[in-house]
């Protein structure tokens, strides 16, 4: 077999140590060598000198949780860097351990049977960061507010849509500083409120205790708390886009995408497509593909993969929002695919239009631009015309269709 990387090198990663296996094609055969070293950054300055000294050019490692992060950031610019997902990697059972996972892993490496992960620059790598710590502060305000929806007991959430708005803070405000008349409490609210003051009355009836409005207090007080920090972060996002602020302008075009999602998805994806040959790359990366597990001509399942925790589940939200919009393609084609595949299926496959278009606008430069609602239609009607001319040349008659006139 073909040696692509004559001098390569693997890293088994643990909590506390790693195991480098050196693999080096030589004039008389091939030379191995493995050592241990720490996961510290002195430790992996070391690592980095000696496989510097040995002449390697190429390193993979396992992308196991985030121990691989520390590496990554130490070694990246010397050697050709190159993250391997576990399962497609997985050595022999039997003969299991460090030792002989790394070595494994370099005979791969050096015959170009490893697929690398997606890792991106630094910079988007930044941003990512900051988009997903983003996403978690804004799950922690999530679940702070159904802590205070169980604490206090009562169901404002009916006349109130947003407990956090103006009209709810006022009220969460009132009922800690002890007030227990609704009349009073329904006094606060913002006068735009469309709920009727009979039903929001009623639904302030209630009785707190002592303890249920210093839960109240602490819930509210953590949720203004976090606010701040996602604050912070949004201006530290807004720097971060700096360099990709013309793109992430073209990409709030695309429907279901704004401020918010827009960065966090140029945080997965990254600006540059060179890494995905195709869009249909790009969406089995996304897991937002039909698996393919076939065997003796049957097809056993074409349900997506598990995985992208922190992409999918953003292009699913988008899309969701995408087909609120009248009138455009992303709408009509969830209608048309939900009458005959459900709702879930439908809306997977608007995620992955989307995906399609962001794609061909990062690698083209290309503005976006909406199919419209009638799409779907117009191709349907030239394609069953197509199919009826070609029915009549087979009966032995030659056809030729015009549009009627208006």
């Amino acid at each position: 077999m073909q040696v692509l990387h004559p001098r390569c090198a693997a890293l088994d990663l643990g909590k506390n140590v790693l195991v480098a296996a050196v693999r080096l094609q030589e004039d008389g055969g091939v030379r191995r060598e493995c050592r241990t070293y720490g996961m510290n950054t002195s430790q992996l300055l070391m690592l980095s000198s000696w496989l510097l000294s040995e002449g390697v050019t190429h390193v993979v490692m396992e992308a196991t949780g985030s121990y691989w992060k520390s590496v990554w950031h130490v070694l990246e610019g010397q050697f050709g860097l190159m993250l391997a997902n576990p399962v497609h990697i997985r050595n022999l059972p039997g003969r299991k351990s460090d030792v002989n996972d790394a070595t494994w892993m370099a005979d791969l490496l050096a015959h170009g049977l490893i697929r690398g992960s997606f890792v991106p620059p630094a910079p988007i790598m930044a941003l990512r960061e900051l988009t997903r710590t983003r996403k978690q502060l804004s799950r922690e305000i999530a679940r702070h507010t159904q802590r205070i929806l169980d604490v206090a007991g009562l169901k404002i959430t009916g006349p109130i849509t947003d407990l956090l708005g103006r009209s709810g803070r006022a009220i969460l405000k009132g009922l800690i500083s002890g007030e227990t008349d609704p009349e009073k409490l329904a006094d606060l609210v913002d006068p735009r409120l469309r709920a009727k003051r009979a039903t929001l009355v009623e639904a302030l009836r209630g009785k707190l205790t002592p303890h249920q409005r210093g839960l109240l207090r602490i819930h509210l007080r953590l949720i203004e708390t976090v606010e701040v920090s996602m604050a912070e972060l949004d201006r530290e996002i807004d720097k971060a886009v700096e360099p990709f602020r013309e793109l992430l302008e073209r990409l709030k075009q695309v429907h279901g995408f704004g401020a918010v999602n827009a960065p966090a998805l140029l945080g997965e994806i990254g600006v540059d497509m060179l890494p995905f040959k195709t869009h249909g790359h790009l969406l089995s990366w996304t897991r937002l593909c039909p698996r393919l597990d076939q065997s003796a001509g049957q097809t056993h399942s074409n349900r997506t993969l598990n995985g992208a925790e922190c992409v999918k589940p953003l292009l699913i939200g988008s899309a969701w929002s995408a087909i609120k919009v009248k009138d455009s393609y992303p709408r009509a084609l969830f209608l048309r695919l939900r009458a005959r595949r459900g709702a879930k299926k439908a809306i997977v496959a608007v995620a992955a239009s989307l995906l399609t278009s962001v794609y061909h606008m990062i690698r083209e430069g290309t503005p976006y631009k909406d199919l419209g609602a009638q799409h779907l239609t117009r191709h349907d009607r030239a394609s069953a015309a197509r199919r009826l001319v070609a029915r009549l040349e087979q009966l032995g008659y030659h056809a030729q269709i015009t549009d009627r006139a208006a």
